[in-house]
């Protein structure tokens, strides 16, 4: 029963009669990637604040630093959604990792940690990931997590699903309702200045305090302590280093 009810069909009617007014969600059976099709509408002048493309199956998915991501159909919630935030865009660091704590916080009952910058971890293994990118004058973000999958679905064998976490009382469609809740709360109070997302962000870091070997796309690698995370999101190592965009891998 509980794989069957994590893996049933999203229903765009119920989605939008549960969440706030901020969103407005569309439910798709096939596309290549919800992000890529939201950018295109942002970018086309289509896409409004608080657009939401939910995907039962997409084609080419794709993670940070451009890494493939498939999912067999219903095995997983993949979704984008559009904002524009009025923060200064030096500050906008702090959107993917404000979208990653609120997949966390969602997902408390399973006692998940947040790798920096916003891969979601569960007995030290990725459930949940996510990726931002600036279209027009905001940002879509693109989240993915795992949750009908059996073992042998699983894209690499470092990942997990709630159901072989032992979830299996709730739905993609409560899981996207709340998920959108925290961000919609963490987000326009981030917006407004107040930046108490930091701290609750940092308690659930499984990486402040680790020793960690950071992997840039460019192949160059750096060991070091992660110490802190900065005012625009960025990894702060004990050398002084401010990581920006790059694998983490935890050492200890």
């Amino acid at each position: 029963m509980g794989k069957e009810l994590l893996r049933a069909a999203l229903d765009q009617a119920e989605i939008n009669r549960l969440i706030t007014q901020y969103w407005r969600v569309s439910v798709v059976e096939l596309t290549s990637t919800t992000q890529g099709d939201l950018v295109e509408q942002v970018r086309q002048g289509k896409a409004q604040v608080g657009d939401v493309i939910v995907a039962e199956f997409q084609s080419a998915g794709r993670g940070r630093l451009d890494r493939s991501f498939e999912a067999a159909k219903a095995s997983a919630l993949l979704f984008s959604f559009y904002i524009e935030p009025k923060r200064n865009r030096d500050d906008w660091g702090w959107i993917p990792l404000i979208a990653g704590y609120s997949v966390a916080k969602t997902l408390h009952a399973f006692h998940p940690k947040i790798k920096w910058p916003n891969d979601i971890l569960i007995n030290d293994k990725k459930v949940s990931g996510l990726i931002a990118e600036v279209a027009g004058n905001g940002v879509v973000v693109g989240i993915g997590v795992n949750v009908g999958m059996e073992e042998s679905e699983l894209p690499v064998d470092t990942a997990t699903s709630l159901l072989l976490e032992g979830g299996v009382d709730l739905t993609r469609d409560q899981l996207l309702c709340e998920i959108l809740e925290e961000f919609e709360d963490h987000f326009l109070q981030w917006d407004q200045g107040i930046d108490e997302v930091q701290p609750l962000y940092a308690h659930l870091s499984a990486t402040l305090g680790k020793e960690v070997r950071i992997e840039y796309p460019g192949g160059k690698t750096h060991l070091a302590k992660a110490d802190s995370i900065s005012d625009t999101g960025a990894l702060v190592l004990d050398d002084g280093t401010h990581v920006q965009s790059a694998d983490v891998i935890h050492l200890r």
